[in-house]
């Protein structure tokens, strides 16, 4: 049987304590109450006029719904809950359907995301990523300033995001993955289907044109007055601009996470197993069940997609949540042969195809499956879906 709650907890987070690397995560508090606090007092209706400003009224709710804490469902149901008409919010809503599309079309094209997924993007100077930017020494300030912060925090502004990733792919000519890949070892709501599909379609390899910010665009939003720099161009310009000497010298990435080492867990086998893992830590998932629940760490997994210690410290107090949950590091395979694991539930996700058990459907925020060419063929669907 289980321990007691409390027995539970005590040796979890003395566990944990041992495991943190005194990172700053105070930009993101890890409380469900936090939480909950957070999405009650965002607005979502300025949201849609002053997103893309540096200090725009962003939700900051990505890394919670990333790590499956909460849902895109359940924000939109408690938005719709306190009163607030569709129509109103409806920018927001499609900024949540955008984390809905991109998981779609991981869970339709599989590991193909991982390639150049519509078009071959060109050109191409390197696979690497630039080290002005890995240093936060681009030149341009706004840039610089995000990054150094994103370090620290594990956040960055969407707008930003697409800056850096314009920067590394259609300036710095670096192919996408690698910079792509830097940037979601660092993210505090790293999530492959979003980041990696986002940095292609600021390349042009998910997209019908690549994406562009000139210095004035830079200005403007993050309000900055820089001039003269490599950025300050017009667009017609940009097909012909040269690598800037401050990206041309590249870095070949080694990126590792620091995980646990292997702990004893105790099974109940009178009883079903709820497997949670990097992608979904819902506290709400069979609350009132009897049930064991595993966050099953698999190295197979965090080879494949790295992630930063600061992103594991994130991971693993967020997992507080969950009542009685231990933690296994190894692969499925070792969890259900060495602990003879039966009857197990699992959350539906692109990486847990070699789960065996009962699978069931993660939270989607309308009922809108299947791979579509483009977000805004999708959002018509959902759209339908929102006021049906």
């Amino acid at each position: 049987m289980f321990q007691a709650k409390s027995d539970i907890r005590e040796q979890d987070q003395q566990e944990i304590n041992g495991m943190l690397l005194k990172n700053d995560l105070t930009w993101f508090p890890t409380s469900l109450d936090e939480v909950l606090q957070r999405l009650d007092q965002i607005d979502p209706v300025k949201y849609g006029s002053d997103r893309n400003y540096l200090n725009g009224s962003v939700s900051y709710l990505s890394p919670y719904i990333s790590r499956g804490l909460i849902s895109t469902q359940f924000v939109l149901s408690q938005l719709l809950k306190k009163g607030y008409e569709p129509v109103n919010i409806e920018k927001f809503i499609q900024e949540l359907a955008w984390r809905d599309y991109w998981q779609q079309i991981w869970k339709a094209k599989g590991d193909t995301i991982n390639t150049d997924l519509k078009n071959k993007q060109g050109p191409v100077a390197n696979h690497y990523v630039s080290k002005g930017i890995i240093d936060a020494q681009t030149g341009i300030e706004a840039i610089d300033k995000a990054i150094r912060d994103f370090y620290k925090s594990g956040y960055v502004h969407n707008h930003l995001r697409m800056y850096i990733a314009s920067l590394a792919c259609n300036v710095a000519q670096s192919h996408w993955k690698v910079p792509a890949k830097w940037m979601y070892y660092h993210l505090l709501d790293a999530d492959w289907a979003s980041n990696a599909l986002s940095w292609q379609w600021v390349a042009g390899a998910n997209s019908h044109k690549k994406y562009y910010a000139n210095q004035e665009n830079i200005n403007k939003y993050c309000f900055t007055n820089q001039k003269n720099t490599f950025l300050d161009l017009p667009y017609e310009a940009f097909s012909q601009l040269s690598i800037p000497e401050t990206l041309k010298e590249t870095v070949d990435l080694s990126l590792s996470t620091p995980l646990p080492e292997k702990n004893k867990i105790s099974i109940d086998h009178n009883l079903p197993t709820c497997i949670y893992n990097f992608y979904n830590l819902d506290p709400a998932w069979k609350k009132d069940e009897s049930v064991n629940r595993i966050l099953l760490l698999e190295p197979s997994h965090f080879k494949e997609y790295p992630v930063s210690a600061k992103s594991i410290d994130f991971m693993f107090n967020l997992s507080l949540n969950v009542d009685h949950i231990q933690i296994f590091v190894g692969e499925f395979k070792e969890l259900t042969t060495y602990h003879h694991v039966k009857n197990i539930y699992f959350k539906e996700h692109p990486l847990n195809k070699h789960y065996q058990g009962v699978e069931e459907q993660r939270d989607w925020m309308f009922p809108v499956q299947g791979y579509y060419p483009s977000f805004f063929s999708f959002w018509k669907q959902c759209k339908k879906q929102l006021y049906a």
